[in-house]
């Protein structure tokens, strides 16, 4: 069956750990393949061979270079536009558009190689409140789109202009910021909205959002495409924010200049990225107030650009580890 194939085959007798057990290998000939190579797998006997034989005819070259990857997810309430902007960000229609909420019950993705980025997006189905999900595929949905949140780099939060900013929007949000997804906030169908406007409807945005003062908001209008385009830009910047790693050295030169005075911050070291997580080691046991994890935080942000994530600060008290011990 394999020599019908018309490729080159080889044939690796296995198990050939001693000289006599070698020339019984030869007995395979009859199989009619040229190429045989007795090998012991266990004890790396005869693998040199097989392998130069193999890999005789590869190119040899460099290996190509990796193409970034980002991925993102499109969340929002049903009908507020989510498959619309896929489908203007990808240049296809690949979702159903309808004015009927909850056309998309399942997650679609869509991939755009841009710039020598390759952006990843996916289209969620419309998370409801967890009282209205009354359907199994209905709650399923949520489930997976609460999912996709999580194995997204960068989330674009959908809202509609012409309803304004509802609860629910704050709770979805609130998903992806508990995830530590980098986060966009784009604000579609902004073309059925009278001109001007915009100052005020980010400042409502900003009071109703207060936790996401790090996101930046875009106006679009998913529909006509415009405000479409600087989306990428956009993503990538946000993706690499929350992928930015930080030096221990650049940290405490940071904390020396920051002349904080609830506590002695003995010293600071970033722990993850996406989101960029920090460690505090200080002269005290007791946890950071939030208020004072949230100064931090933004005096991170200020002074080494993380815009558009979340940012963790945590606290350890020096020794914390031995007194445990």
């Amino acid at each position: 069956m394999l020599q019908r194939l018309g490729k080159p085959v080889a044939l690796a007798v296995n198990k050939a750990d001693t000289d006599a057990r070698e020339d019984v290998a030869h007995g395979f000939y009859e199989l009619g393949i040229a190429d045989i190579f007795p090998v012991s797998a266990e004890h790396n006997r005869g693998m040199d061979d097989l392998l130069d034989h193999v890999t005789r005819d590869f190119a040899v070259g460099e290996a190509p270079e990796e193409i970034p990857s980002i991925k993102v997810a499109i969340i929002g309430r049903p009908n507020v536009g989510k498959s619309t902007l896929l489908n203007a960000l990808t240049g296809s229609e690949r979702s159903i558009v309808s004015p009927i909420a909850g056309t998309t019950r399942d997650s679609v993705d869509e991939t755009v190689l841009l710039n020598g980025v390759e952006y990843v997006f996916i289209d969620t189905a419309g998370i409801r409140r967890k009282g209205k999900t009354r359907e199994m595929a209905e709650k399923l949905s949520v489930v997976m789109a609460r999912r996709n949140i999580r194995m997204a780099h960068v989330v674009l939060l959908v809202l509609d202009a012409t309803e304004g900013i509802v609860g629910l929007d704050a709770t979805i949000a609130g998903y992806a910021h508990e995830g530590g997804r980098g986060l966009i906030i784009c604000v579609n169908k902004w073309d059925l909205m009278p001109e001007g406007g915009k100052r005020k409807f980010e400042q409502d945005l900003r009071d109703e959002l207060k936790f996401l003062e790090y996101a930046h908001v875009v106006f679009l209008s998913a529909q006509i495409g415009t405000g479409v385009k600087p989306l990428f830009k956009m993503i990538r910047q946000v993706y690499e924010a929350s992928s930015l790693r930080v030096t221990t050295g650049e940290l405490n030169r940071f904390v020396e200049a920051l002349h904080y005075e609830e506590r002695k911050i003995l010293y600071i070291t970033q722990a993850s990225i996406r989101p960029p997580t920090f460690v505090l080691f200080t002269n005290k046991a007791v946890p950071l107030h939030f208020s004072n994890q949230r100064y931090i935080a933004n005096q991170i942000r200020k002074q080494f650009g993380f815009e558009g994530t979340p940012i963790v600060v945590k606290t350890r008290a020096r020794g914390a580890d031995k007194q445990k011990r």
